[in-house]
């Protein structure tokens, strides 16, 4: 869902004109950016909080060379899901639900051994002739 998506949401919904919609989505924006840029966190019941947190300066380590890099203190945006809404996300994806314990003890099962199957031979390699760089003098 984009910008426009949330406008023709709001249209039919609220019955507005498409001018107003717009006007009424970008309010929205404009409030909750600058209630987050002035510090002060934005929350909505049942969907989440926006909020910029305060990030330390601390010693990182180059992957490549190892050397240690001083990295220096930022502010951050952060976005924080409400519970409601991350359970009624996880739900539908069948991600949320646990596993019951069972207090009885499992049955024990039959070891059966497979045998793995043979591997198949692999095919060889064709020898792949290069390209020489050398230019042809004259």
């Amino acid at each position: 869902m984009n910008k426009v998506d949330l406008t023709r949401s709001a249209m039919e919904r609220l019955d507005l004109s498409r001018k107003d919609a717009v006007a009424l989505i970008d309010g929205v924006f404009e409030d909750i950016q600058q209630a987050v840029m002035s510090g002060e966190p934005v929350k909505i019941p049942g969907f989440g909080q926006f909020k910029v947190r305060d990030r330390a300066a601390r010693m990182a380590r180059n992957p490549a060379t190892g050397e240690q890099v001083k990295v220096p203190a930022k502010r951050v945006f952060k976005f924080l899901v409400a519970k409601a809404l991350k359970e009624a996300v996880m739900s539908k994806r069948g991600g949320a639900r646990k596993a019951k314990k069972t207090t009885a003890k499992p049955a024990a099962k039959k070891a059966t051994t497979r045998k793995a199957a043979p591997r198949k031979a692999a095919a060889p390699r064709k020898a792949v002739a290069k390209k020489s760089s050398a230019r042809k003098r004259r």
